[in-house]
């Protein structure tokens, strides 16, 4: 193992040594990324497996996929993956014609090297429009474009410093609305962001006569303008990425805006509007979620569909003449139709055991298109067509798969709550193992496909996915007992699974790898419990637990970690804050730290930090090692060939410390 790179401290913060490497402009930071990647590439370059990641890596991620079709205009739209680094936007007039259908937008023909991806794309109403977004190397920050839809000619209309919200259509489908900053004076990917405002654009209009529809003297504070009708506009402002919002109606000949509910303590998420009433899926008193109406006019609120006994109700979809909800049943997921009144009606015929990763439905229409997926199902799209509240036809289109089994194992944490976790192999025998964790945000850990972690489960590994607390698996009670003074919950959660599977058979060795919030989990996992892991792999992570609200967006979780101005908050979170826990004289497992240079979620000096003082304390033998990815941002539109390769660098080295072989 190569020496690390010498990393300065200055003593004059002896609480935060490497504050220097949060300049991300700064010659002597870059200089620290190229000796890391220097020390790193070899080592990584060396491992047994690494090739043959890369090309099983390659071939999931390139196969040929067609994503859920949804119907605009007469057409019916769909991405689809054809081997390229970006997925086209395709379109037909009939199912059956989509996986050739008529390419109306390829984001390849953006960059030579397929780092500009489209993030996000809105239709008008009558479908002759579409407003899209792109993200350049991987960035938050998006630029706005609209293209016709007749010619499929882009119109001239472009719009800079966007993020966040899809372009939402106004009535009449000429104008949308959209959320912006100001222009960044300093680092646009490290300087915190405030002041957004949610503005509207006429279609062939200047930028500069786009109008302020609501902005606050609150310079953290989000809004959202929801689907609305010709008469109803439905604005929705929030303090945070789970925190609860309000929800606000205004006519669109005024726009004096009424409010619904205040209080920023629940989530009310509008779904549409029907008959002047609105159509609102929240968690007030019902922390499983329920399905509500508001009379637009009086503001009365009814309850449409209770709260269910067991299963937390994720999502609604609107079709014209009935209701799709979507909800999670031991963290896998079912869908059911509904009258408009909240009668209920038959169950959608989908798979056991998988995710819905899509419904998209029409105000015109009665067929609802799903996306299924599972851990080692890439996708499958059903057409269901209903009448009311039954289902008349149906019809399915899968895509590649991977031969393994799934169950479910009940692991028991240190407070007596049992935590679900899901067990992926292809033989129940005990092997090296890889845990895949997140425990935050309300984000549930359902059976979705990802790429790397398919990969690791074709190669012969055993795959753990773990509920944890923090997530959204079993409504926002699970997800509020693992937030704030309870945080630690969710590493507690992680250690009775890495227990429970070594333990029961299951797991030989055992590698963690997280991403994110789940990087955070990874670098607590490895600060507290260092004997538990044969390797750990924090990617692009939440490390520094006093400083993360001080950068692009890291203030809005404060709803989730706390305010480390607070001193009360600021107690806990040094208390598990990776960064402050390294301690002298410990023997850490092998480390593979991951992140990347224009990474504007969670800025790269997270993981700077972090591997400087890891390397620095490190008393065993074990390699810590810091990858720095270029052009590369928080993982969003990423090209298929540089995921390929991250990936495989990241399961080769959890494969070479668990002795996952050929």
């Amino acid at each position: 193992m190569h020496p690390y790179p010498d990393a300065r401290r200055d003593e004059t913060l002896p609480d935060d040594p490497y504050r220097w490497l949060e300049d991300a402009d700064a010659q002597e930071t870059a200089a620290f990324i190229r000796a890391q990647n220097e020390v790193a590439e070899p080592f990584l370059a060396q491992l047994p497996m690494r090739e043959r990641f890369r090309e099983s890596l390659t071939k999931l991620l390139t196969a040929p996929r067609t994503m859920t079709p949804a119907e605009h205009g007469g057409w019916l739209y769909a991405w689809r993956s054809d081997g390229r680094n970006q997925p086209v936007l395709l379109r037909s007039r009939t199912l059956s014609e989509l996986d050739e259908g008529e390419t109306v937008l390829d984001p390849n023909a953006l960059s030579d090297d397929g780092t500009i991806a489209v993030t996000v794309t809105s239709f008008n109403q009558d479908g002759s429009l579409l407003a899209y977004a792109t993200s350049d190397g991987g960035s938050d920050w998006r630029t706005l474009h609209v293209l016709d839809l007749e010619s499929l000619q882009p119109l001239p209309d472009t719009i800079e410093w966007a993020k966040w919200n899809r372009p939402e259509w106004m009535p009449g489908g000429r104008s949308f609305t959209y959320w912006a900053y100001p222009a960044p004076e300093g680092n646009a990917l490290t300087d915190q962001m405030e002041h957004g405002q949610l503005r509207v654009h006429g279609v062939g209009e200047s930028t500069e006569e786009d109008a302020v529809l609501w902005e606050s003297d609150n310079p953290q504070l989000f809004a959202r303008h929801y689907p609305s009708d010709d008469y109803w506009f439905v604005l929705s402002t929030d303090t945070g990425s789970s925190s609860g919002n309000d929800l606000s109606v205004a006519a669109h000949d005024d726009y004096v805006y009424q409010d619904l509910v205040t209080g920023h303590e629940h989530e009310w998420t509008p779904i549409g509007i029907r008959d002047d009433h609105l159509f609102v899926v929240t968690d007030a008193d019902s922390p499983r979620y329920r399905l509500v109406t508001f009379d637009l006019f009086s503001g009365e609120q009814s309850t449409i569909v209770q709260e269910h006994d067991e299963d937390v109700l994720l999502d609604a979809d609107l079709t014209s003449d009935a209701l799709v909800l979507t909800y999670s049943h031991d963290a896998s997921h079912r869908a059911q139709l509904f009258a408009l009144d909240g009668t209920p009606g038959e169950r959608l015929p989908l798979p056991e055991g998988v995710s819905v990763v899509a419904v998209n439905t029409s105000d015109e229409s009665a067929t609802v298109f799903v996306g299924t997926q599972s851990f080692v199902d890439s996708g499958t799209v059903h057409r269901i067509d209903t009448e009311g509240t039954r289902v008349t036809s149906r019809a399915s289109r899968a895509a590649s798969s991977i031969e393994a089994t799934t169950e479910r194992i009940r692991p028991v944490s240190k407070d007596g709550r049992v935590v679900p976790a899901f067990v992926v192999r292809k033989e129940p025998t005990e092997g090296p193992t890889l845990i895949w964790g997140y425990g935050g945000f309300n984000i549930p850990m359902n059976p979705e496909f990802r790429a790397v972690l398919a990969a690791w489960v074709a190669a012969g590994g055993t795959l753990v996915v773990p509920n944890l607390r923090g997530g959204g698996e079993f409504g926002s009670d699970w997800h509020r007992a693992g937030t704030l003074e309870r945080k630690q919950n969710v590493f507690d959660d992680l250690f009775a699974v890495a227990e429970y599977v070594r333990e029961h058979g299951i797991a030989s060795k055992l590698a963690l790898h997280g991403r994110s919030n789940g990087g955070l989990l990874a670098g607590a996992a490895l600060t507290q419990r260092p004997d538990l892991w044969d390797a750990v792999l924090p990617g692009v992570g939440v490390l520094d637990m006093l400083r993360y609200h001080l950068f692009t967006i890291g203030w809005a979780w404060k709803s989730d970690f706390g305010d480390p101005d607070d001193p009360e908050a600021a107690e806990y979170l040094r208390a598990y804050s990776p960064l402050h826990n390294l301690r002298e004289g410990t023997a850490y497992p092998p480390t593979l730290i991951t992140t990347a240079d224009r990474d504007d979620r969670v800025v790269p000096a997270h993981s700077l930090k972090f591997a400087a003082e890891l390397q620095r304390v490190q008393s065993g033998d074990a390699p810590v090692l810091l990858s720095v990815d270029t052009r590369a941002g928080h993982g969003m539109g990423k090209p298929k060939d540089a995921q390929a390769a991250e990936f495989a660098d990241q399961l080769a080295f959890a494969a070479y410390w668990t002795g996952l072989q050929d």
